[in-house]
C-alpha cells in the first residue's frame, strides 16, 4: 500500500513539476515578447543615447622621458613673448597686462587666444596624466612608470602650441628649416624617442602624438607616421600645398601615414559657453553661419553656398574673425538659430561644430568626406543633418530641406545635443588642468578610443618582430 502511494505521489508530482515548468516557459515568452516588442518601439534616441559599454580595465600608459621645455616650457615662453599681431590675441595681452599669468607656476594656463585655444587637447590630456594618482579616480588611463607595463607611451610634446609660437614670432620660416625653431624642437622630440627603449621595442607603433593643429609637425611626419597620432581631422594631411612645394610631390603626405585603424579622431576645443537645456528659448533665426567667406581647396563650396543663401529670409551669412567681438556675436548667434551652418573650410572640420553643439544649435553638416570625434560611441545622426555637397549646391534646396522638419524633431535634436554636450568639454575646471577629469568628458573618451586601437598596434609590432631582416612592410592606403 505504501508502495502503491509513493507511485501515485511521485506521478503527481511529475504532473505537477511538468505544469509548472510549462507555466514558467510561457511566462518567460510573453514577457520576451513584451520586452522586444517596447525595445523595438522605442524611439533610436532612447535607445543609442545610453551611456556606452566601455572596458572596465583601464588603458595603462608611460609618459615619454621628454624635458620641460618641450610641453610646459613652451607655456612659459608664449607668456614671455611681447607681441603677437595675429587675430584673437586682444585676451593674450589683457593677461600678460594685468599680470594673471605668474612665471612661477609650475603649469601655466594655456593661451586664450581662440586660434590656439581651439587645439587645446594637448595641454588637457597632459594635465590629466600630470595629475597626482590619488585624485584621478575618473580617469579611464592608469599612468605606469614603467614602460614595460604599458598599453601606450603618451608623448609629452605640445606640437600645436610649439608651431603656433614659431607662426607668430617668424611665419615665413615656418616651412623651412633654417631659423625655425619650431623644426628643431621637433626634431629634439623624435630624436629623442628613437634612442629610447620605448621606440626601439615597437618601432613607435605604441607611442601616441597630440597633432591637434593641421600643422603640427610638419616636418617629421613620414617619421611617426607608424604611431597612433590625435587628430581633428584628416585635412591637412591628403593635400598638396602647391605654393610650398612648387608641385614637387615629394613633399606631399602620403594617405598611408594616417588611419581610421590606427589613428584617433579628437574635437577640437569649443570657445562657446555651454547653454543648458533649461535655458534654451526661442530662435527666430532659420539657418547661421559666421566666419570667412573665402577658402582654400575644399572650402570652395562654402564661398558658392555663401552666394546662394545670403538673401534667402531667416537666415544670416556674416563675415566674422575670431576676437572678442566675433565671439560675441557667435554666441548671441547660434543661441538664437534653429540650425548652424558648417561647411568645410581650409580642412573638413572646424571649431564652430562643437561650439554649435554647446549653443544647443542643430548643425547642418555639408561635407562629403567628413571624420568626427568618437564615432561608434556618439550617434552625430541623432542631433545633425548630414547634406551632400551636390544638393546643398542646388538653388532654393537647402532653406527647403531645413523648413520641412517638425518643431517636435527639432526638440529632439536638442534634447539628445544636450546629452552629448559634456562628452566634448575638455576644461576639467582646476588651474594648470592638474585635477580630477569628468568620466564623461572629452579626455576620457579619447582614452578609451585608443584604448579601442589597441589590438591592433598589437598586430603590427608581431608583424613587424617575425619579418625577415631588411624586408620593409609595403605601403598601404587604410585610410578608413
Amino acid at each position: 500500500m505504501a508502495s502503491k502511494n509513493n507511485t501515485n505521489n511521485t506521478t503527481l508530482c511529475s504532473v505537477s513539476s511538468l505544469f509548472l515548468s510549462l507555466s514558467l516557459l510561457c511566462i518567460l515568452s510573453l514577457s520576451l515578447f513584451f520586452f522586444l516588442s517596447y525595445t523595438t518601439h522605442q524611439s533610436p534616441s532612447s535607445l543609442s543615447q545610453a551611456t556606452p559599454s566601455f572596458p572596465s580595465n583601464p588603458i595603462k600608459v608611460y609618459l615619454a622621458d621628454l624635458p620641460r621645455s618641450l610641453n610646459y616650457g613652451l607655456l612659459d615662453k608664449y607668456w614671455s613673448l611681447d607681441t603677437d599681431s595675429r587675430l584673437g590675441s586682444e585676451s593674450d595681452k589683457e593677461i600678460r597686462s594685468t599680470h594673471l599669468w605668474n612665471k612661477r607656476l609650475q603649469y601655466p594656463p594655456y593661451p586664450e587666444n581662440p586660434l590656439i585655444k581651439q587645439y587645446s587637447a594637448e595641454y588637457w590630456i597632459m594635465g590629466d596624466l600630470m595629475t597626482p594618482e590619488e585624485l584621478r579616480t575618473g580617469s579611464f588611463a592608469k599612468r605606469v612608470f614603467d614602460v614595460g607595463e604599458a598599453d601606450v607611451v603618451f608623448v609629452p610634446f605640445f606640437a600645436t602650441l610649439s608651431a603656433e609660437i614659431q607662426l607668430g614670432v617668424g611665419k615665413g620660416a615656418f616651412r623651412k628649416k633654417v631659423g625655425n625653431e619650431d623644426y628643431e624642437r621637433q626634431r629634439q622630440v623624435v630624436d629623442l624617442l628613437k634612442t629610447s627603449e620605448a621606440w626601439n621595442r615597437s618601432g613607435g607603433r605604441d607611442h601616441v602624438f597630440v597633432l591637434t593643429d593641421p600643422v603640427a609637425m610638419w616636418h617629421v611626419r613620414a617619421e611617426i607616421a607608424p604611431a597612433v597620432l590625435l587628430v581633428v581631422d584628416f585635412g591637412g594631411w591628403y593635400r598638396l600645398d602647391s605654393k610650398a612645394s612648387n608641385s614637387n610631390t615629394s613633399v606631399m603626405i602620403r594617405h598611408t601615414q594616417v588611419s581610421l585603424l590606427k589613428d584617433v579622431i579628437v574635437p577640437y576645443t569649443h570657445l562657446l559657453p555651454r547653454l543648458q537645456i533649461s535655458e534654451n528659448q526661442k530662435r527666430p533665426t532659420l539657418l547661421y553661419f559666421k566666419g570667412a567667406k573665402h577658402r582654400h581647396r575644399g572650402g570652395l563650396v562654402r564661398e558658392k553656398l555663401w552666394d546662394l543663401l545670403v538673401n534667402e529670409p531667416r537666415v544670416i551669412m556674416e563675415e566674422g574673425f575670431p576676437n572678442a567681438t566675433g565671439k560675441e556675436q557667435s554666441i548671441k548667434g547660434m543661441r538664437t538659430s534653429e540650425f548652424c551652418l558648417h561647411p568645410a573650410g581650409d580642412t573638413p572640420t572646424s571649431c564652430r561644430l562643437f561650439d554649435a553643439i554647446q549653443s544647443l544649435c542643430i548643425p547642418v553638416i555639408v561635407s562629403d568626406n567628413i571624420e568626427l570625434p568618437f564615432e561608434g560611441m556618439v550617434d552625430y545622426s541623432e542631433f545633425s543633418i548630414f547634406i551632400a555637397v551636390s544638393d546643398a549646391l542646388q538653388p532654393n534646396w537647402l532653406v527647403r530641406h531645413l523648413r520641412s522638419y517638425s518643431d517636435k524633431k527639432k526638440d529632439i535634436f536638442r534634447q539628445n545635443m544636450a546629452r552629448v554636450q559634456p562628452i566634448f568639454e575638455f576644461d576639467n575646471g582646476h588651474p594648470g588642468g592638474i585635477g580630477p577629469i569628468s568620466p564623461d568628458g572629452a579626455v576620457n573618451y579619447i582614452w578609451r578610443k585608443v584604448h579601442q586601437k589597441l589590438p591592433v598596434i598589437k598586430e603590427a609590432i608581431i608583424r613587424e618582430k617575425r619579418k625577415p631582416s631588411g624586408v620593409s612592410v609595403p605601403l598601404r592606403c587604410h585610410c578608413t
